[in-house]
């Protein structure tokens, strides 16, 4: 087997597992991407294959917020590939839009640390790409369309090559796009129904309708995109708005949530942190009406204990700190 590819390849349910540590609902959209990645690694772990299996690079839709790129953070680590992000707005702002692609790859090879074949095995995030659309009623715009057609090349596959004069392979370069797709919802209902496919009266009901909630790709060329770009992105899965207590889990159930990593800094110390339920439904809340997801989580969350991290350190008689309310003073008690 090939030393730059993970070993094993975990199944799709141990990989979802790995994700639910860290990423909060979203329970379909993690099983469609864990089966996508799953399949795209058993590929190319496999020798002597009797029939030549296309990549599948996968698209992510959702509200900003709502963990694309948390998704795809997770799955480079429980992998052990490189990552990289990367914005198609930042792409489109550029005239030399081929410089900025041999960036991005320059930057996975950097986290490959400096393995090119290793490079060649990683996952590249391209958000907000659906700020490449051309508005519905106007001509295309050229810089969201030549975009889309550099993209194209890389992420079918490709030899690109590096300023240091060496090459990377973007063949089996997992590319993920993401974005928000504000209006999709509403074009999607109007082209959604597969009323025409003759169906029984015992066939799988819950299929059809599966079907009829995926985004096709007639979806995404009304949206704005071209045929071939779509193309390149078989695999969609969607992430939905986060409730009141997804946002309360996401602080308090992850490994490494928010709550965890300042019960951390408390605890160096010499105190102990504590926050009451109450507060971080107060806190969700108000992100909801900042309306960016769990984005927001972190900012209101640092400024509920910012004047408290600060009196702490010049004070090592405080042992705990309790928080009742948002709109409440905390209660720092101190060794007796």
């Amino acid at each position: 087997m090939d030393p730059a590819l993970p070993l094993p390849v975990p199944k799709p349910s141990a990989i979802v597992r790995g994700l639910d540590e860290y990423v909060i609902g979203q329970d379909e959209a993690k099983r469609a991407v864990a089966v996508a990645v799953y399949s795209h690694y058993r590929k190319l772990a496999q020798t002597g294959r009797r029939v030549q299996i296309a990549k599948s690079n996968l698209l992510l839709i959702g509200p900003t917020g709502t963990g694309k790129t948390l998704t795809c953070e997770t799955l480079s680590r429980l992998l052990d590939v490189p990552f990289v992000t990367a914005e198609a707005t930042s792409l489109a702002q550029t005239r030399y839009v081929n410089d900025e692609i041999e960036a991005i790859l320059e930057r996975l090879v950097d986290r490959a640390g400096g393995d090119v074949a290793r490079a060649g095995r990683g996952i590249v995030f391209i958000d907000e790409i659906d700020k490449l659309k051309t508005p519905r009623g106007e001509t295309r715009a050229t810089s969201g369309e030549n975009v889309q057609h550099a993209l194209l090349k890389i992420m079918e596959g490709a030899k690109v090559k590096l300023h240091d004069g060496r090459y990377v392979d973007t063949t089996d370069v997992l590319f993920v796009c993401g974005g928000a797709f504000v209006g999709l919802a509403e074009i999607m209902s109007q082209t959604s129904s597969f009323g025409y496919i003759a169906t029984k009266d015992d066939d799988n009901r819950r299929i059809l309708e599966r079907l009829n909630a995926r985004v096709k790709p007639t979806d995404l060329f009304t949206y704005g995109l071209i045929p071939e770009f779509t193309g390149r992105l078989p695999i969609v899965a969607r992430f939905g708005d986060l409730s009141r207590d997804l946002l309360v889990r996401i602080m308090t159930e992850p490994r490494d949530s928010l709550y965890a990593q300042f019960r951390e800094v408390f605890r160096q110390e010499g105190a102990e942190l504590v926050v009451a339920p109450r507060v971080f439904g107060q806190i969700a809340e108000l992100a909801t009406e900042y309306k960016t997801g769990a984005r927001s989580l972190r900012g209101i969350f640092e400024e509920l204990v910012a004047p408290i991290l600060y009196a702490v350190p010049d004070d090592p008689g405080i042992r705990r700190v309790e928080i009742a309310s948002l709109f409440a003073d905390p209660v720092l008690l101190r060794a007796d």
